[in-house]
């Protein structure tokens, strides 16, 4: 079978990138196809072994590189226009528009559906709030292009033939989408890489893009209020200010660190706190490889993969109150956690459970779908 991995761009290496990384492993003579694609050549061996994708006109416009989001309009008519006529098989893996390409009714379209595009439905009016579009001009512009991409969006929901999502929660809003089933496989974590600690230091860590659905800012407030415990504060964003301008001295905010230093922060922690709203969110399941238990969001992916006092410690809701009493049930009943439990648990998320349950799901579908 001739076989297309498409994905909306190639411009770094996160979440969704890590999943192309193992459709690529799995379907080595793939053909890629996305909009653009500008990754490096450290990135690009690690992703696409070594591959280049095709790309649409949008590779070849004005500051594309860095400033692709910018042709969101344009992204529909971009996706429509690769030519995947010569492949029997197509695997797109989707958070925005890869959903859409064309295909003719004698060729298999699944797709790896990360999310419904958040901006255009669950997050829109959060989006128009942060990103200060809620009057003007500019803000009805803005409404005017998300309502045509949210039409665009749910008339293309029948192109694919089957949809896989990443977690139950993103199944359920496929469903309200796109009124459309989607079977559940987790997305690949390299557990492998993240040895376990037993013996755990007395401070508590948190890592994420400091950007406002995040919430690492209320993380950082409720440790405020909790002045004879330690936080370490990761990553980096536009929130960054605002963190700096409310820490106090308990609280040490390191900005980006490279995935090793990282990785020793998590392994160390007493516990790794992360309060955001998440598809599925992998680096909560990282903490949980290093052995560390978590204190997550009970609603959205760390609902599935964190267990009430058994590899973590639920948060009711998204407020400081909340972390500050999660904080004190964990302690309460720290004796229940055992490092090597919680990382024999996370092993069910590694990366070779997802690259298996994939090709059986495609292997499966794809005889079918010949055998008609």
């Amino acid at each position: 079978m001739n076989t297309a991995i498409v994905h909306e761009w190639f411009v770094n290496y996160a979440g969704s990138e890590k999943c192309v990384e193992s459709f690529v492993n799995i379907w080595k003579d793939a053909d890629l196809f996305s909009l653009v694609d500008f990754l490096n050549d450290e990135e690009r061996k690690i992703i696409l072994k070594g591959k280049h994708a095709r790309t649409s006109f949008i590779q070849n416009l004005p500051m594309a590189k860095s400033k692709h989001r910018l042709y969101l309009p344009f992204f529909p008519l971009a996706i429509e226009q690769l030519d995947l006529t010569d492949y029997d098989v197509i695997i797109s893996s989707s958070h925005a528009v890869a959903k859409g390409v064309l295909t003719k009714s004698n060729q298999l379209h699944v797709c790896y559906c990360h999310t419904p595009m958040r901006y255009a439905w669950d997050l829109y009016h959060q989006y128009l709030k942060e990103a200060g579009l809620t009057k003007g001009i500019k803000s009805w512009l803005t409404r005017l292009i998300l309502h045509r991409i949210r039409m665009w969006d749910y008339t293309t929901a029948n192109r694919p033939d089957y949809f896989i999502a990443n977690s139950k929660y993103t199944a359920r809003r496929i469903k309200k989408t796109y009124n459309r089933p989607a079977d559940v496989i987790y997305p690949p974590v390299d557990t492998d890489k993240f040895g376990c600690v037993e013996i755990k230091q007395d401070y508590y860590v948190t890592a994420s893009r400091l950007v406002p659905y995040k919430r690492a800012d209320l993380i950082v407030e409720a440790f405020t209020k909790m002045k004879d415990k330690k936080l370490i504060v990761i990553g980096e964003g536009s929130d960054m200010a605002k963190i700096k301008a409310i820490a106090t001295p308990n609280i040490e905010i390191k900005g980006y660190l490279p995935a090793g230093e990282m990785t020793e922060y998590m392994q160390n922690a007493k516990a790794f706190v992360f309060a955001a709203e998440e598809d599925f969110g992998i680096t909560p399941v990282e903490a949980l490889a290093c052995g560390t238990p978590v204190i997550a969001l009970n609603k959205g992916g760390t609902a599935e993969s964190i267990t009430d006092l058994k590899n973590g410690i639920h948060l009711n809701n998204q407020s400081p109150e909340a972390v500050i009493d999660a904080v004190e049930r964990l302690e309460r009943n720290y004796e229940r956690f055992s490092p090597g439990e919680i990382h024999e648990e996370s092993l069910r998320f590694s990366r070779k459970n997802f690259e298996k349950n994939i090709t059986e799901f495609v292997n499966n579908k794809t005889e079918e779908f010949f055998r008609q």
